[in-house]
């Protein structure tokens, strides 16, 4: 193997497992250290530049961190990064006057973000802050968007989402509110230099099956449901309740359910458990307050008598693979499960809806009424307009409408200043020694034993009965300082230098995990199997020295290494260094520096 390129900021960044795996590349070890030594205004800032909602994603992110966590693969358990974001938001002093300012001179170009969701508020941050005029166009009466309508109060208050938008509207931006974009012909005539499109997925799947329509009265969307109870039109439900489908929508229809009078309230899915879309969490929430969820049954009939709803009819099914690992649901031929039930709510997935948008006008969509991007820049067919979020390319969640409206407001601000779209600015990245003395680092290199901490809850009674009562109570600075300790510092890295590397192999020898082998070269799947621990997790790489003077090279496994710096704290040379690798990902205008 030829030696790993270790100044490719890409190297190290994959080796910081739950940064690369977030879609907006937050500095997550950055941050927990800040956490644990009680800097939350620090540490929200950190998160703030590259999430934008801290205080949001550190209630109801998808967490694709967590199951990327380094420390899951040591005790099953990830840290619990998602909610360590929310201590930051919760206990952090007021941060306003650390907030960037927008710049008294604005430069002349104009832009319109239709939507108020994430995706829209991270483009107008992103822009307004280089001195562009953003206006963000939204029919309700309050910026969020789906963030808003879609998820329950008592997972994310209202309180919440006020002052995070407020940051960004704060930054000079202009919000048209109670208005709908009913022409994008019409909008473009206004002369705009870029538009931004940022309308979520707003139209929920229906359940076409018999009697869907003689039961109309009693069968509801899921999204459209939640979004009545949201603002208050939808105040009760009937006692006996089936929510149709398996994702994160219909864990919030059945706990919204049960907090409205919902007595009796089933979740009734096509799929195994396991495979449920739902995160692992809010499956496990919804149980908790009582709600069973029935797998592999498949809905065949809304049964009803004179108009009124008495309960779904469902066949059973199992899974079946082919080749290819595709899964077929093939009927058991067993006997149908009757349901009764009072009301459904469907929630069986989301579809874009672009009604607004004609087909006349040079903007192209695919087969699946798609707008047709290219999948970097999120350009569409029309050059001035750009998509992000659900409606760039379908459903997906909050971190990621984030992510791709960093990339869109990368790409409007390289069109508004006649440069490439492709020309994409690369991240900023720093290493620096953690060294301070012999055998002493500047960061806590002792590996915490502790438990992953659970998350106060309110007493499911008082829960119950209030659908705006946050349920999480949140980690107090004790708990979030023993949760953020937890946290292997993945960022600190290790840095070999073969000039002074002398062969002794103390390294090897005292590393906990024998992540180090000093060996012949070879191909690499040779190679990993000679390791002295073998190496199989192929998406993490093999750390690879250039030959040494016995004609050996010093092979690291990356996937098992515990980043304790211990390997340094034994070499009699100096060899081996600790350092610390920040990666902010890069944002529109990065090459001139904001102030």
């Amino acid at each position: 193997m030829k030696p790993t390129n270790i100044g490719h900021h890409e190297y190290f960044h994959k080796v910081v497992d739950c940064q690369w795996a977030c879609p907006a590349h937050t500095p997550v070890p950055e941050y927990i250290r800040l956490v644990a030594a009680g800097h939350y205004s620090d540490a929200y800032l950190i998160n703030w530049r590259s999430n934008v909602f801290p205080g949001i994603l550190g209630r109801v992110c998808d967490r694709p961190c967590e199951p990327a966590c380094r420390r899951g693969r040591v005790d099953k358990e990830p840290v619990a990064i998602c909610r360590l974001k929310r201590v930051a938001a919760d206990l952090k002093d007021d941060i306003q006057e650390r907030l960037p300012k927008a710049p008294s001179q604005k430069n002349g170009k104009r832009i319109a973000c239709v939507g108020g969701g994430p995706a829209s508020l991270t483009v107008a941050r992103d822009l307004s802050v280089l001195g562009y005029q953003v206006t963000v166009f939204d029919s309700g009466s309050s910026l969020g968007g789906m963030v808003r309508s879609q998820i329950p109060k008592f997972r994310l208050p209202d309180s919440v989402i006020d002052e995070e938008c407020a940051y960004i509207t704060n930054l000079g931006v202009e919000t048209r509110l109670n208005h709908w974009v009913g022409s994008l012909r019409d909008l473009l005539a206004q002369n705009w230099d870029s538009v931004f499109v940022g309308t979520g997925a707003p139209r929920g799947r229906d359940a076409d099956i018999p009697g869907r329509q003689e039961a109309a009265a009693h069968i509801h969307i899921g999204i459209d449901w939640l979004s009545n109870v949201a603002f208050g039109h939808t105040s009760k439900i009937s006692k006996r309740v089936i929510v149709l489908g398996g994702g994160n929508t219909a864990m919030d229809c059945c706990r919204s359910a049960r907090r409205l009078g919902g007595e009796d309230v089933k979740v009734v899915v096509r799929s195994g458990f396991e495979e449920m879309k739902a995160s692992p969490w809010e499956k496990e929430d919804a149980i908790h307050e009582g709600i069973p969820i029935l797998n592999m049954l498949v809905p065949k009939e809304f049964v009803h008598a004179n108009g009124k709803l008495t309960g779904v009819l469902f066949y059973k099914v199992r899974a079946e693979y082919d080749a290819k690992g595709k899964r077929n649901l093939i009927p058991t031929d067993e006997p149908d499960v009757l349901l009764e039930c009072d009301e459904v709510l469907v929630a069986i997935g989301q579809e874009n809806a672009f009604p607004w948008i004609e087909k006349d006008i040079g903007l192209e969509f695919d087969k699946w009424n798609m707008p047709v991007l290219n999948q970097t820049t999120l350009q569409s067919t029309l050059p001035k307009v750009f998509f992000g979020g659900d409606a760039a390319l379908g459903p997906k969640n909050i971190i990621t409408a984030v992510a791709q409206g960093h990339q869109a407001a990368i790409s409007i601000d390289l069109l508004c200043r006649n440069k490439s779209l492709l020309d994409r600015p690369s991240p900023i990245t720093q290493m620096v020694s953690q060294k301070m003395g012999i055998h002493e680092w500047s960061y806590d290199n002792q590996v915490s034993e502790e438990a992953r901490k659970k998350v106060p809850m309110k007493s499911q009674e008082k829960a119950l009965k209030d659908i705006k009562l946050e349920i999480e109570m949140g980690f107090d600075p004790l708990m979030a300082c023993s949760e953020a300790e937890r946290c292997l510092n993945c960022d600190a890295e290790t840095v070999f230098t073969e000039k002074s590397c002398i062969e002794c192999d103390a390294c090897a020898d005292i590393c906990p995990t024998e992540c180090i082998t000093f060996t012949a070269n070879g191909e690499e799947e040779d190679l990993r199997g000679r390791l002295k621990a073998p190496s199989k997790n192929l998406k993490q790489a093999l750390y690879v020295s250039d030959s040494l003077k016995t004609g050996r090279v010093m092979v690291k496994d990356e996937n098992v290494c515990l980043h304790c710096g211990m390997c340094a704290e034994r070499c009699p040379t100096g060899a081996w260094d600790i350092q610390r690798f920040f990666l902010q990902t890069a944002e529109a205008g990065t090459e001139a520096r904001r102030t």
